[in-house]
């Protein structure tokens, strides 16, 4: 549990005092990327609660949810349609649903 807290809290570290601005064409690419890994984060944070986190499922996961998001995103790109919101809709649900799950099972303890 401590780890990905850690890996949260250099994220932050880095991102605020070394800031990288990302080009516009590729802002809804990194909207989609960033809700991908943080439901990944999530995800892995409710298994490791719940004592059920596996660490090759953790990893396929994050990386199939983000070309799985990224390949989304461009198709809508080249259809002309905006596809990304079906992405950042479903990931945020999925967010909330693991953050709800996780604060149920530590309220229950």
């Amino acid at each position: 549990m401590v780890l990905p807290l850690i890996g949260l809290m250099v994220g932050i570290f880095v991102g605020t005092f070394f800031p990288l601005t990302i080009p516009v064409e590729y802002a809804k690419f990194m909207s989609v990327a960033l809700l991908a890994s943080l439901d990944s984060v999530f995800g892995g944070l409710r298994a490791g609660a719940e004592e059920k986190f596996d660490n090759t499922v953790f990893i396929t996961g994050f990386f199939t949810n983000a070309l799985m998001a990224a390949g989304l995103v461009y198709v809508g790109e080249r259809l002309g349609i905006d596809l990304y919101y079906v992405a950042l809709l479903a990931f945020g649900l999925r967010i909330f649903q693991n953050l709800a799950i996780m604060r149920r099972y530590f309220l229950k303890k």
